[in-house]
């Protein structure tokens, strides 16, 4: 009896360690992939500082509010796609 409940109390152990092992290995990928995102925006951030300053050297023959304004439009474009996706999953 004492034998049986031994064994079932250090399968469940094994199982509890399994399970954590699982955990941390979802936690390691996540932030991972944080990671890698932050850096994504970083760099997007610092071609979009750099084309700003472009533009505003350039300011006489670009028109920038035109350009604003297709910024503002391609991301409501993007929104509307990310959540026509989610609908249809």
């Amino acid at each position: 009896q004492n034998e049986k409940e031994l064994q079932d109390a250090v399968k469940q152990q094994e199982e509890r360690m399994l399970q954590l092992i699982d955990k941390s290995g979802e936690v390691m990928r996540l932030k991972a992939e944080v990671s890698e995102l932050k850096n994504l925006l970083q760099r997007a951030e610092t071609e979009a500082k750099v084309l700003w300053e472009e533009m505003r050297d350039k300011e006489h023959q670009v028109d920038t509010a035109y350009v604003q304004e297709r910024v503002v439009l391609r991301q409501e474009v993007n929104k509307l796609r990310l959540l026509l996706m989610e609908k249809e999953d």
